[in-house]
């Protein structure tokens, strides 16, 4: 089905970056899949670190690594050319090299070159490499969950995770389906949605996410926010695209105003879910909103208890922060 698989061990290449935030990506690929990792490879004045061993190419390779990973951002998204040598090596080594940076790793002439001649393949995860049908809303098998938040960057993919890894040793069929370029590297395949054209949206996540058995899960990272003015278009897609019989919404309760929109407040949760649920029943009449997922980590113990009650009472449902609490029950209430 999907035709970006990116082929794992991977060696996560972190560059010379500059700090821990530049490496999120590849954080979130040594948290998640670990075990596909055989370790990182970090250039001098490198200041960042995800806890894999150090290695060489030669030492990677050693390994089985598959997989070179640009796990690293930085300004502008750019390649620096300080790091084509170390991207060649591992072509030269046998690895295949994916990166999430705007700038097309095949756009680097050495590196295209080299790819090239010895038939090894560059993933730039950020640009699809096929086109979609636009969406067409017709109901598919097996069982889907989006979820959905009240602003950018309240933990949507943290909790698709938590949930296939509670879904799996609870023995359930599940799977995390991809929609943006870390959960890419850590699914080994999906499409990062807000590089698609607009038309094509819900058609790429129907793509994503076919037919299946029919007491499998689909669990679909979300974009973005209903309520944000930059990014409504992608999450609107997603939702339609999706067709969830579930979702999760996922929120940041100490925040004042909509990330990069110091003018617009987050909106409350009962029009959250409300706006989420009514977008969602344009292709499943039936879908319903099943948790709310909290990111407490500003919170002490007792704030973190006190809000998760609060939240709990105010709208009906289970109410959990992924990371303290795990997602056990966020789980049960799709069993």
């Amino acid at each position: 089905m999907n035709d970006m698989h990116i082929e794992h061990p991977y060696l996560v290449f972190l560059g010379d970056a500059h700090d821990q935030l530049a490496a999120k990506t590849a954080d979130g690929v040594a948290f998640w899949r670990r075990e596909w990792c055989v370790g990182q490879l970090r250039l001098p004045g490198c200041n960042a670190d995800t806890g894999l061993p150090d290695m060489t190419v030669s030492e990677a390779t050693a390994k089985g690594a598959r997989s070179l990973i640009v796990g690293v951002v930085n300004a502008g998204g750019v390649l620096p050319e300080s790091w084509t040598d170390t991207i060649v090596e591992a072509l030269e080594a046998g690895m295949d090299v994916a990166s999430g940076l705007h700038m097309r790793i095949a756009d680097v002439h050495a590196v295209r070159e080299t790819a090239e001649r010895l038939g090894r393949r560059l993933f730039d995860v950020r640009h699809p490499t096929r086109d979609f049908a636009t969406g067409k809303g017709t109901r598919r098998t097996g069982k889907r969950l989006l979820t959905v938040g009240t602003d950018c960057s309240t933990g949507k993919m943290y909790t698709c995770l938590a949930m296939e890894k509670e879904m799996r040793a609870r023995g359930m069929k599940a799977d995390f389906r991809a929609t943006g370029q870390t959960g890419i590297f850590i699914a080994g395949g999906g499409v990062s949605v807000d590089a698609v054209v607009a038309d094509f949206i819900s058609g790429s996540v129907e793509w994503l996410t076919p037919d299946n058995d029919p007491d499998h899960w689909d669990l679909i990272e979300g974009q973005g926010s209903l309520f944000h003015a930059s990014y409504a278009g992608v999450t609107l897609g997603l939702i339609h695209g999706s067709q969830p019989d579930a979702m999760v919404l996922c929120h940041e309760p100490t925040r004042a105003n909509m990330r990069g929109l110091p003018d617009a407040p987050l909106p409350p949760l009962d029009l959250c879910i409300r706006a989420n649920v009514e977008a969602a029943h344009l292709t499943n009449p039936d879908c319903r909103m099943v948790g709310v997922a909290v990111n407490t980590s500003a919170l002490d113990e007792g704030e973190a208890r006190d809000y998760l009650g609060a939240v709990e009472t105010e709208t009906g449902l289970p109410c959990v922060d992924p990371v303290r609490d795990g997602v056990a029950g966020l789980v049960d209430a799709v069993s």
